[in-house]
């Protein structure tokens, strides 16, 4: 039902958009580079646009303003998040009771555990051999403590082809004997309160670590100053129950709310609505390339909640008047044309970052593609730079002296070269 509802929604919005324009299915298609029957589908909410960028074209095309784009773009990311998955688990699900479990083999199976008190396993190795003559050895066991001289070889008889010497009342034999089986027994005491003082430095060490860290586990690792001391609540709002451990994409509350006003003071141009949309996704995944937070996912984790507390990380950058005279600057030869591209492609936002449904990003105000960052050695921090991003730019369109690398914004925006000033 959730499908429907938001697919429908977003059908809805392009259909009014396509309406609107007065443009066939057919011509709408030639100038988004798909299909008609494509657009059809989707007008008609017979299926979603598995990438935005042929939706954006879309409404480009039909002569959308940038809030009907942001809009677009936020039924978009709500009808692509309800998209069901293919159904593969039922069949594995109804197919795995046939097969026959594995025995699973156990603890036994990888042989007894060694408890903590047991020394190790080639230790009592020699005991059988030197415990064999002990009992003999019980009453002159004591003698050997007396110094007394060695037996000579005349002191007892010696077996035949073996060339031991056997005493003539097992006093030689027996103090070996106790004497081995004294040194084993002594090295097993002394492994084993070897052991209990590795295992009890390692207790106190462990309980060294993480006491401290208690105070501040819901502020994550690292120095916080503002964390709750150990014992207490912390009372920031977004560490606080009323939370969810990870506030993300189709929240609207007031952690939301607080995430943007975090945003807000380190300098975003964020709305506080409280409504976790597309805008807000951009900014959280803007601030996470700039702090250094790894993955730049557009979660708020606990790594990222803790960052918004504690970073010094500022995401003030140029106003749309500043960044078209630089590409103005830059683009000496086709200044009008790159500043449409530009608008297209980001609403001259140095921030502007679009996801993909496979998994890759396009990157600041010529929405650098992840191929192409790589092809220009650069990272997604540069790409949110404006002078990098610009001269990016430039970069590309010298290869050709063209826009190839933007195609759909070349079309729907500049059908033939604009006369530069």
């Amino acid at each position: 039902m959730s499908e429907c509802t938001e697919s429908e929604r977003f059908a809805a919005c392009l259909r009014s958009l396509k309406e609107r324009s007065g443009l066939s299915y057919a011509a709408l298609a030639a100038k988004a580079g798909t299909s008609g029957s494509s657009v059809h589908r989707y007008c008609l909410g017979g299926s979603v646009p598995q990438d935005y960028g042929t939706v954006h074209r879309l409404a480009v095309a039909c002569g959308a303003t940038p809030e009907e784009l942001r809009t677009l773009h936020r039924l978009w990311a709500l009808a692509d998040a309800a998209r069901e998955p293919e159904p593969t688990a039922p069949a594995e699900s109804a197919t795995a009771p046939t097969r026959p479990e594995a025995p699973d083999p156990g603890p036994e199976a990888a042989g007894p555990e060694p408890k903590p008190d047991e020394p190790e396993p080639l230790a009592p190795a020699p005991e059988p051999k030197a415990a064999r003559p002990a009992p003999q050895a019980a009453h002159p066991a004591s003698e050997t403590s007396r110094p007394e001289p060695e037996p000579g070889p005349v002191a007892g008889r010696q077996e035949p082809g073996t060339g031991v010497s056997e005493p003539p009342h097992g006093t030689a034999h027996a103090s070996v004997a106790a004497s081995g089986t004294g040194a084993v027994r002594s090295g097993r005491r002394r492994g084993r309160v070897a052991l209990a003082v590795g295992l009890v430095v390692l207790f106190l060490g462990g309980m060294a670590w993480t006491l401290p860290s208690l105070g501040s586990a819901e502020g994550g690792d690292g120095p916080d100053r503002n964390a709750a001391a150990p014992g207490k609540k912390d009372s920031r709002t977004l560490f606080t129950p009323a939370c969810r451990e990870v506030v993300a994409m189709g929240q609207h509350d007031t952690c939301v709310r607080e995430v943007q006003r975090l945003l807000e003071d380190k300098g975003a141009v964020i709305g506080v609505d409280g409504d976790f949309g597309p805008q807000t996704l951009r900014r959280v995944t803007a601030f996470q390339v700039i702090a250094g937070i790894e993955p730049p996912n557009g979660v708020v984790g606990d790594t990222t909640k803790r960052a918004l507390y504690t970073s010094k990380a500022r995401m003030k950058t140029w106003t749309p008047d500043k960044v078209r005279k630089r590409i103005r600057e830059v683009f000496t030869e086709e200044p009008d044309r790159a500043v449409a591209i530009a608008d297209c492609q980001s609403f001259l936002d140095p921030l502007h970052i679009l996801p993909n449904t496979n998994g890759t990003r396009n990157w600041g105000l010529f929405q650098i593609s992840d191929a192409r960052l790589r092809d220009l050695k650069g990272t997604p921090r540069q790409a949110l730079d404006p002078e990098w991003n610009i001269r990016a730019a430039k970069r590309l369109w010298r290869e050709d002296r063209d826009f190839h690398d933007w195609p759909h914004c070349d079309r729907a925006f500049s059908p033939s070269p604009s006369p530069s000033r």
